[in-house]
């Protein structure tokens, strides 16, 4: 079964270069229609420029395809809302937005300046949010819709200099997370990808050898699979030199210990037991932590 993209409408952010330019391009070439957008500031955020997405919008109708090109900062809602009703302007409605856009502001935390922190969590959660904020009526009343988010290895598992890019890269796997649930029944699918891909916001992070096995193609299937009409939903892909994996947030199975005057002091000493992965899940919703814990502590106390 080749995926296809025929008929849609893709929206993606930060695509004039790197990862995001590939997924247009991919999109593209399967017959998608793409707004291609881009501020094109600097790696830091600082800048802009529309011409690093009317490059993309040249080279996709150079090969036969269909683009528009925006310079919109995800920052703000209200030039977003103009991005999206460009496309619905142009084509009439939104299949697919890849949220990819971002900017990296490293330093230990120790050093990082407030201002910092609170741009990158701008860029990249609250971009995604105004994002999804502006398509979302429009999925709801076509009843589909696929959104990703890029989240990051950084977010999943921690990066040492990178805690506000891990903490806005984690913030967008939870929203993913109730997303998901809140458009299944208009059939609108939610779901993340952590890539590894040398790109302008890898430079200088990694040897040259490690960065030229590490290409934005080879990301690019997982994208495809995340936004294809068969897509998961509520899926966290990793991707990188060819390779796929998944991550979860898990729960382990747990251990009653009571709330008795020496409940912490019991805790700490079965703390291995409560931590132990052996059948530990993955909760549908936030609810199963709940209904583990009340299962646990009704199954002790009726002994």
């Amino acid at each position: 079964m080749t995926i296809d993209f025929k008929g849609q409408v893709a929206i993606l952010t930060g695509a004039g270069g790197g990862l995001g330019r590939a997924h247009a391009l991919a999109l593209a070439a399967r017959g998608a229609k793409v707004l291609v957008n881009d501020l094109g500031g600097a790696r830091d955020g600082s800048g802009g420029s529309v011409s690093a997405a009317e490059a993309v919008v040249a080279e996709i109708r150079a090969a036969g395809g269909e683009a528009l090109a925006n310079g919109a900062s995800v920052t703000d809602f209200e030039a977003v809302q103009a991005m999206v009703q460009q496309a619905m302007t142009a084509w009439g409605r939104v299949d697919i937005l890849v949220n990819n856009a971002g900017i990296l502001r490293d330093k230990t935390f120790a050093k990082m300046e407030l201002a910092d922190f609170e741009l990158v969590l701008q860029v990249h959660l609250m971009g995604a949010v105004h994002c999804n904020k502006a398509v979302w009526p429009i999925m709801n009343a076509q009843k589909y819709g696929r959104i990703l988010m890029t989240t990051s290895s950084t977010g999943l598992f921690g990066n040492f200099g990178q805690t506000n890019y891990g903490a806005a890269k984690l913030a967008l796997v939870g929203l993913m997370q109730t997303l998901a649930l809140e458009g299944a029944k208009n059939n609108i699918r939610v779901n993340c990808l952590a890539p590894t891909a040398a790109t302008r916001m890898t430079e200088g992070l990694m040897p040259q050898a490690v960065l030229d096995a590490l290409q934005p193609e080879a990301v690019v299937p997982a994208m495809l699979v995340l936004v294809s009409r068969d897509a998961p939903t509520r899926t966290t892909l990793c991707a990188g030199a060819g390779t796929f994996e998944a991550a979860h947030i898990t729960m382990t199975s747990g251990v009653w210990i009571g709330t008795g005057a020496d409940a912490a002091e019991r805790l700490a000493e079965q703390l291995t037991q409560v931590t132990d992965r052996t059948g530990d899940s993955v909760p549908q919703s936030g609810a199963a932590q709940g209904t583990n814990e009340v299962g646990k502590a009704m199954q002790n106390v009726a002994r």
